[in-house]
């Protein structure tokens, strides 16, 4: 066996390992769900690398003592943990604006800063591949990045205003992000009510079938009960009328997206701020995951802060992401912690397919880089969380502006060996899973 395959051999040994700690409980509960997973991760490298932040972070910790740019502070901030080009969409925020930012914050923990960099990174080599970009070209495009996310740092760590740093709406966004904030503008609540639910004896309930799941009478109780307790979670501000808290339907349903599968999750049909029936209300009830940083951070003081992991989602969301839903919030079914917001009829994701015009493409990744530090500067001291005591743009510029040449380069180099890693990583999985080799499939 040439030297090689034995290397290969023992990545895929790694990559089971892995793969058994993040999935193993879940996998063995819905390995239908699963099988599906593991056939869109099978479809690309890019696929591959969005569904294995697990593997992701068991690379990159190996570097986490005393990493470049981290120190006690910038090691400890609040990410998103799971941030790679496509987790970028439009949301309709509590102030009824239209907003391109990050997005799915499943993953969100308290860590490293530039581990959500080279989360990035890597994904901008992966996408620049598919393309057939060179590798200087992918080069040039990390730096556009970097230096984005860099300059967004700074003037939010000097103490630029909101006018001169505004987020991505109608009026400020430019090329794929304001295609995708316009596209969010022309859906509707009635569109989305359309497709999920019916009118039944004057009254509007879900469709059956679609991958809806009837609920027995028993789960249909405990699920209510849930809802009750996550309506004492909900800001005080978010919801004016009484009215709107009414039940009207509850199902179940499979998680099977690449991130979701196998967890529960349920629909619940609300009465909307009047009684007219297009104005009702989807939202969802599914359980929180652990997130994969989490299992590379040993930071009791972290791990002790939340209650579980809806708990920990939510709060993560609402401190990274300015006037996140107003419906977002958590509670606890069987144990379990469980995320609760809204289905937005308003979510448009960020669609790489048509964006192949090498300068298009350096726009959309600055703004993406902008939106990063933004996102950063966030949560921290401001937003009343006492869980990241101080001012995370300022310790961030900091650690950067100690070595301003070599920050790029980071992310460059790192993108170039991650990307490459992950594309050989693909194969790898591609061969175990058609082999039969992953267990429990």
């Amino acid at each position: 066996m040439s030297n090689q395959q034995t290397q290969a051999e023992q990545r895929g040994e790694h990559i089971l390992a892995v793969f058994d700690t993040a999935f193993g409980e879940l996998l063995a509960a819905d390995p239908a769900a699963f099988r599906v997973k593991f056939r869109k991760m099978a479809a690309s490298a890019f696929a591959f690398y969005r569904g294995t932040a697990c593997l992701f972070y068991s690379d990159v910790e190996r570097e986490r003592a005393g990493g470049p740019y981290l120190d006690d502070r910038t090691s400890r901030v609040w990410i998103h943990g799971d941030l790679h080009a496509e987790n970028f969409g439009t949301y309709m925020d509590a102030n009824g604006r239209l907003i391109f930012n990050v997005n799915d914050f499943d993953e969100a923990y308290v860590g490293p800063f530039t581990w959500d960099l080279k989360r990035f990174a890597a994904s901008v080599a992966l996408i620049g591949y598919t393309k057939a970009l060179s590798d200087d070209k992918i080069s040039e495009l990390v730096r556009t990045y970097a230096g984005a996310y860099r300059e967004r740092i700074h003037a939010l760590a000097t103490g630029a205003k909101n006018d001169e740093v505004p987020p991505f709406t109608l009026e400020t966004a430019e090329g794929p992000l304001l295609d995708a904030l316009r596209d969010a503008r022309s859906l509707t609540r009635f569109g989305l009510l359309d497709s999920m639910t019916e009118i039944r004896d004057f009254e509007r309930r879900f469709t059956a079938g679609g991958g809806s799941i009837e609920l027995d009478a028993a789960t249909r109780y405990k699920v209510l009960a849930a809802f009750d307790g996550y309506l004492e979670t909900l800001p005080e501000s978010s919801l004016s009328r009484p009215d709107s808290y009414r039940v009207k339907d509850v199902v179940g349903r499979r998680g099977i997206g690449i991130g979701s599968a196998g967890l529960p999750s349920y629909n619940i049909l609300l009465e909307g701020n009047s009684d007219a029936l297009e104005n009702d209300v989807v939202i969802y009830m599914k359980q929180g995951q652990t997130p994969a940083v989490s299992r590379h951070i040993t930071d009791e003081q972290v791990r002790s802060y939340f209650h579980h992991e809806g708990h920990r989602t939510v709060i993560s969301q609402r401190a990274l992401q300015a006037h996140a839903d107003p419906w977002l919030g958590w509670t606890e079914l069987d144990g379990a912690g469980q995320l609760v917001a809204e289905v937005s009829p308003y979510a448009v994701d960020l669609d790489w397919s048509d964006i192949d015009d090498p300068a298009e493409i350096a726009a959309v990744v600055a703004d993406l880089g902008r939106a990063t530090a933004t996102m950063h500067a966030a949560a921290d001291d401001q937003s009343g969380h006492s869980l990241v005591p101080f001012s995370t743009e300022r310790a961030i510029d900091a650690v950067i502006a100690a070595d301003e040449d070599g920050f790029a380069d980071l992310l460059v180099d790192f993108a170039h060996s991650y990307g490459a890693r992950a594309r050989a990583d693909h194969q790898i999985f591609v061969d175990l899973f058609r082999n039969g080799r992953i267990p429990g499939l």
